[in-house]
């Protein structure tokens, strides 16, 4: 709430008719999220950006200068709140991120940079934080808490520091801790977790949480006890209960890839726990998402599909959300003090924002913006970020069998065991698997009849030159093609997944002559491009045009075979290494539930 007296002083005036508000609404249904009512008949007094009255009759604070909004019966709501998202995975920057989502009523953001931290570190926070601070809406920045994400299984562009965590914490609109997402090292005990955690403790903020891990035994207890304050990984009911037993949030999340709120909205629609420990959030959405169907919108109505009640999304998007990050004097709930963020709806169960008010203005009205969003200009150090040491060739993409293993005489196959990544659509976590292959000439080729492709790491941030292979399954692939993406999860080296290692190079190459983005090769020719070239992850352009963009990476997924939905978000994880089961990093192969290095091929066939 305000702490000026002048403003104080504005709002108590406006509430006794002793000064004119700025803007009234007129004759709506007050969605009053912090006692779970709906209110008709109720006027709103604004001030200064603020609420100043909520009741029955704001008469006597219209002024001759007041703007007066009828709001017909419609509903009021308060703006809402994505309580843990990824600006990056939008493709766009914070100011073309905000232009997308305002117009489908989102006033606040809880952001998690650590995609730019991974690239370029403490100035990549500053970059994104300093822009964050300009916008109409509010966007609070968390730290990102594990740069690398797994010390000494990937390179990073850069690392953090708990010294860089603790002065990052002393900001302007830092809100806490990103995602701590080294769950073993916290569980362990590692000395630079725990000065992370100490940190942010002693800063009075809050710690974001990431565990992935299906063991809810000692290693969970042991993570729950290091601090961590709400999570969003959980693909269970019982992993929503184990949160919020243990005195978490639990974030159900809905992106473009990640499905996680029909199961865990259970734990409330089935198991009756009390809703006010949940959050929805996005986590990863993409620009075509954000353009085609809505931001925290969109989850809101998939989680009233599931069975929850209207009220009770609401408040999951709104009030609980403000309240978790201490907030809720700003911001959550519509009442006098706060900031005037409301959204006027028509259908509570089928959420669609109609006007749009953030901090007193009228934002959003018939869907088109109504306020200026800030000019931003990018150094160039941040929009040339892909260092290849030289172009890449076909031999760069083989996969050798082990000289003890090779075929003799030459040209006859060898059967070996091969560790292959499967895909598991909609879902973060994969699958490790372990398949009999026959090894031609020496090495391992792709199958496209038994679904296995390729997969690379190449390093881009350091010249070092390296090429790190392994094989996935789970695309599709039908064709001789390859996809490439400097957007890979936390490292974000390149990734390159192909049936095809002239494609994969050809691929490559692309990306480095555009600095960063994703592309589709199919037969020698590149047939979806969308260029990022802020640090290989965001476009400067407007959501509608990424995402067109965008939908020419989808596209070529589609022409090679693949019907997954959102194959490019999987791809962007392939190379997530703090997630189970199985990984490949500029490293190697990376076990991600015993955290160790396995070879692409283990040895000859069981």
């Amino acid at each position: 709430m305000p702490s000026d007296i002048l403003t104080l002083r504005s709002l108590i005036d406006v509430a006794m008719g002793r000064q004119p508000a700025d803007l009234v609404l007129r004759k709506g249904i007050w969605v009053c999220v912090q006692s779970g009512e709906l209110i008709p008949d109720t006027d709103i007094a604004i001030k200064d950006g603020h609420i100043a009255y909520v009741g029955p009759d704001a008469a006597h604070a219209i002024g001759e200068q007041t703007r007066v909004i009828e709001a017909n019966g419609r509903y009021l709501v308060p703006g809402l709140l994505d309580g843990h998202m990824h600006v990056e995975s939008g493709m766009l920057t914070v100011t073309e991120f905000v232009r997308a989502v305002l117009p489908c009523g989102t006033t606040g953001m809880f952001v998690d940079p650590h995609e730019m931290a991974n690239v370029f570190g403490l100035p990549g926070i500053k970059l994104m934080a300093d822009e964050a601070a300009r916008q109409p809406v509010h966007v609070w920045m968390q730290v990102p808490s594990c740069v690398p994400s797994a010390p000494g299984f990937e390179t990073p562009g850069a690392e953090l520091d708990p010294e860089d965590v603790a002065e990052a914490l002393t900001w302007p609109g830092v809100i806490g801790l990103g995602e701590m997402m080294n769950y073993p090292g916290v569980a362990a005990g590692d000395h630079k977790m725990l000065a992370e955690l100490a940190a942010t403790r002693q800063a009075g903020k809050v710690i974001g949480g990431h565990y992935p891990s299906l063991d809810l035994g000692p290693a969970f207890h042991g993570y729950v006890a290091g601090g961590p304050e709400d999570d969003h990984e959980g693909t269970r009911p019982e992993d929503a209960v184990a949160r919020v037993r243990q005195g978490m949030k639990a974030m159900l999340r809905y992106g473009s890839a990640w499905h996680d709120v029909a199961a865990g909205i259970k734990a409330i629609t089935e198991m009756h726990l009390d809703s006010r420990n949940f959050i929805l959030c996005t986590d990863d959405c993409h620009a075509g998402t954000l353009v085609n169907e809505g931001h925290i919108d969109r989850v809101l109505r998939h989680a009233i599909q599931q069975g929850l009640p209207p009220m009770t999304a609401l408040q999951m998007a709104t009030i609980n959300t403000a309240g978790h990050f201490g907030v809720s004097r700003e911001v959550g709930m519509i009442a006098p003090g706060r900031w005037a963020d409301i959204v006027l709806v028509d259908d509570l169960n089928d959420f669609h924002a109609g006007l749009v008010i953030v901090r007193g203005q009228v934002a959003v009205e018939n869907s088109k913006l109504q306020i200026d969003l800030p000019k931003v200009e990018y150094p160039d150090w941040a929009t040339h970020s892909v260092h290849l040491k030289r172009p890449l060739v076909t031999e760069d993409f083989r996969i050798p069998v082990p000289s003890p293993l090779t075929p003799l005489p030459e040209g006859e196959g060898q059967k070996v065991r091969v560790n292959v990544i499967g895909i598991i659509e909609n879902q973060a976590p994969n699958r490790h698997l372990r398949w009999d292959v026959i090894a031609e000439d020496g090495e391992i080729h792709a199958d496209m009849q038994r679904d296995l492709a390729k997969a690379a790491i190449v390093e881009r941030h350091h010249n070092s030159g390296t090429v790190q292979m392994g094989l996935v399954s789970g695309f599709g692939f039908n064709s001789p093609c390859a996809f490439a993406s400097t957007v890979a999860h936390d490292c974000h080296q390149m990734i390159v997944v192909g049936t095809d290692e002239k494609d994969m190079a050809l691929a490559a190459n692309k990306l480095a002559e555009v600095d960063g983005g994703q592309v589709v090769v199919k037969n020698g020719q590149v047939i979806g491009l969308v260029e990022l070239a802020i640090g290989g992850l965001m476009s400067t352009e407007k959501a509608e045009i990424v995402a067109g963009k965008a939908n020419t990476i989808l596209k070529g997924f589609r022409a090679c075979g693949c019907n997954l939905n959102n194959p490019n978000m999987q791809l962007s994880l392939l190379a997530l290494v703090v997630i189970p089961e199985l990984r490949l990093s500029d490293k190697g192969l990376v076990d991600g539930i015993n955290f160790t290095f396995l070879p692409v091929v283990e040895g000859p066939a069981q």
